[in-house]
C-alpha cells in the first residue's frame, strides 16, 4: 500500500514562489508514476506535472511549462513541486498522487491513479 503525504502550501503573492513535497512510504517505486493534481473551488481536478521514478523523466501541462519543476529525491522517497512565477489562477488543493505504469510515459488522468495524498492548499493572492 502506498501512503502519501503533501507539505508545503500557503499563501503567496502574485509572481512568488512555493515548493510541495510529497513524501511517499509503500513498496519500491521503480515502476511508478508520481503526479500533482490540483483542484481549484468548483472545478475538475487537473493534471498539473509527472515524473516517472525510474528514469526521472517529467511531464507537464502547458499551462505550467516553464514555470513549475518537478523532481525527486529517491534517497528521501520524496517528490517536490517547485512552482515559481506563480498566478492567481494556480490557487487550488494540490495533490500528490501514485500509480504503477511500465514504459516511458506518463498519465495525465487522475482516474488512471491508484494512490492520493490528502492535498494541500496554495493561495495566490493577486
Amino acid at each position: 500500500q502506498v501512503q502519501l503525504v503533501e507539505s508545503g502550501g500557503g499563501l503567496v503573492q502574485a509572481g512568488g514562489s512555493l515548493r510541495l513535497s510529497c513524501a511517499a512510504s509503500g513498496p519500491t517505486f521503480g515502476s511508478y508514476v508520481m503526479g500533482w493534481f490540483r483542484q481549484a473551488p468548483g472545478k475538475e481536478r487537473d493534471f498539473v506535472a509527472a515524473i516517472r521514478w525510474s528514469s526521472s523523466s517529467t511531464f507537464y501541462a502547458d499551462s505550467v511549462k516553464g514555470r513549475f519543476t518537478i523532481s525527486r529525491d529517491a534517497a528521501k522517497n520524496t517528490v517536490y513541486l517547485q512552482m515559481n512565477s506563480l498566478k492567481p489562477e494556480d490557487t487550488g488543493v494540490y495533490c500528490c498522487a501514485a500509480v504503477r505504469v511500465p514504459g516511458t510515459m506518463a498519465p495525465a488522468s487522475r482516474f488512471l491513479y491508484d494512490f492520493w495524498g490528502q492535498g494541500t492548499q496554495v493561495t495566490v493572492s493577486s
